[in-house]
Parts: C-alpha cells; sequence; structure tokens
C-alpha cells in the first residue's frame, strides 16, 4: 500500500478528506482510507474492474469505488490539485507566460452523461476531454463533454475551469495565463472575445492563413500531457457510465502529474 501511495502524496490527501461520521450503534469497523486511496490508484493506473481490487490492499473494490464518489462529491480531488497547483506556485514553476489548450476524445462504451457519438470513430459513443495547461505542461483546468460537441464551445468552460491558486504574496488568487495558444478548431470570433473577456491575449491558428506547425513550438505540451494521462490505463476507455466518477479519476491523475512536475522542478 505504501509503494501506491507515497507519503509525500498522503500527507497532502490526508488533511483534505472528511472527517468519519460516528457510529452509535456500532457496525463493520470502516476500512482505512489510506488503503481506500491505494486501491483507486490501483485501478486507475493499471485499468482494472473494482471487482478485481487485491484484498492484499486492505479494501475491497466496491469501498474504493464508493469512496472515490464520496471525496469527489465533498470536493477532495479538486482540492488536491489545487494545492498541489499551489506548491509549484509557491516555488516559482508555473509559467503563466502562456498556455496551451485542446480536446482529445476517447470510446465511452458503456454510454452515460457527457457521451455523444464521435464523428472520428464512425458515430460510436464517445466522450471528449478538453485541458488546458501552463506553458510546461503542467494541467490547469479540465472539462468532458460529448465527443460530438465541437472544440469552440468548451474554450470557456475549460478556462474556467482553472482553480483560483493563491501564493504566498499579497494579491488575489491567480487563475488566467496571459497567452492562450490553441489550433484552428478554435479559430471563432467568439473564442477570442471569450479570451479577451477573461483578459488572455489569444493566440489561435487563422484557418486557410496560417500554419499550424508554427503554433506547434508552444501547443505541443498540451499533447505531452495528454500522453501522460494515457499512461493511466483506466483513462484510455472510458468504463464509468457516471460522468462525476470519471472526472474524478481523470482529475486525480492530473494532480499525480503535479506531484511528478514538483518532483522535477523542486528538487
Amino acid at each position: 500500500m505504501a509503494l501506491l501511495v507515497a507519503d509525500n502524496l498522503w500527507a497532502v490527501v490526508e488533511p483534505l478528506l472528511p472527517r468519519d461520521r460516528p457510529k452509535p450503534r456500532g457496525g463493520r469497523p470502516r476500512a482505512p482510507d489510506r488503503a481506500a486511496l491505494a486501491g483507486i490508484l490501483f485501478v486507475l493506473r493499471r485499468g482494472i474492474q473494482w471487482h478485481e481490487v487485491p484484498t492484499e490492499l486492505g479494501c475491497c473494490g466496491k469501498t474504493c469505488w464508493r469512496r472515490l464518489g464520496e471525496w469527489h462529491a465533498a470536493g477532495v480531488w479538486a482540492r488536491l490539485h489545487r494545492v498541489l497547483l499551489e506548491r509549484l506556485q509557491d516555488a516559482g514553476a508555473l509559467d503563466w507566460s502562456r498556455a496551451a489548450l485542446d480536446s482529445a476524445s476517447l470510446p465511452a462504451k458503456r454510454g452515460g452523461a457527457e457521451v455523444g457519438p464521435n464523428p472520428t470513430d464512425r458515430g460510436k459513443p464517445g466522450t471528449k476531454r478538453h485541458l488546458v495547461t501552463d506553458a510546461q505542461g503542467t494541467p490547469l483546468g479540465l472539462t468532458l463533454s460529448g465527443a460530438n460537441r465541437h472544440d469552440s464551445r468548451m474554450l470557456g468552460p475549460t478556462l474556467d475551469a482553472v482553480p483560483g491558486v493563491r501564493t504566498t504574496h499579497r494579491g488575489r488568487p491567480r487563475h488566467r495565463p496571459v497567452k492562450l495558444h490553441a489550433d484552428k478548431a478554435y479559430d471563432h470570433r467568439r473564442c477570442r472575445r471569450e479570451c479577451r473577456a477573461r483578459g488572455i491575449a489569444p493566440r489561435i491558428a487563422r484557418r486557410g492563413i496560417e500554419n499550424s506547425t508554427r503554433l506547434g513550438r508552444h501547443r505541443w505540451v498540451v499533447e505531452r500531457t495528454f500522453a501522460w494521462l494515457a499512461r493511466f490505463r483506466r483513462l484510455t476507455v472510458r468504463y464509468e457510465r457516471r460522468s462525476d466518477l470519471h472526472l474524478a479519476l481523470t482529475t486525480l491523475a492530473c494532480a499525480v502529474i503535479c506531484l511528478r512536475q514538483i518532483r522535477r522542478f523542486c528538487p
């Protein structure tokens, strides 16, 4: 269990977890939270089904699945992501000078919310993951939509999904980059207006005018982050019918990536 939940990760997660409710009538002892987190991470990394969680972890798969949803409803994963971003910010390892935004589709064989026919996969059910990263590829904001939803419609919600990152200095929490790089799918006046309304300078490729390879010098970081997410085998296909559970797993994966960025930039 300690190998799955490193001490530095558990030190951040533990204070964020809701307190256990007292059981005046007794009952079965509650499974340890660290064991439940170990089971969730095991499923996230290996891509197995919940009922296949090894009993050696100290928590059954059904309990891990239930705890995943409970903690998502309590805002644990979102706060974990924000806390790790704040650590990167305090160390000067978040680069707000430019950000990159893009999307990636994945199959959603069991259907559910935020699922639609994928026009690039013969109309099969799919989910689209929208992600914005800083200049270093650190995931800042994440949203989900049906695979048939146009990328440009999710630019504003994805930018608004970036949490306010507090710093050790005085002032408002920061959640807006200086520039935003995006490909030609976002070449709409509406997208540029949404960027400027948030104080962001749009750097969007123009269809029929600009070559996408030039903006690729800055946009490749978000493609690399999608590749990092694909290493979590549970995220290569959406198995959860409930969109909140899939969002919870994806947010947890983003938090793990942020933890790796801390190890990379904050020795």
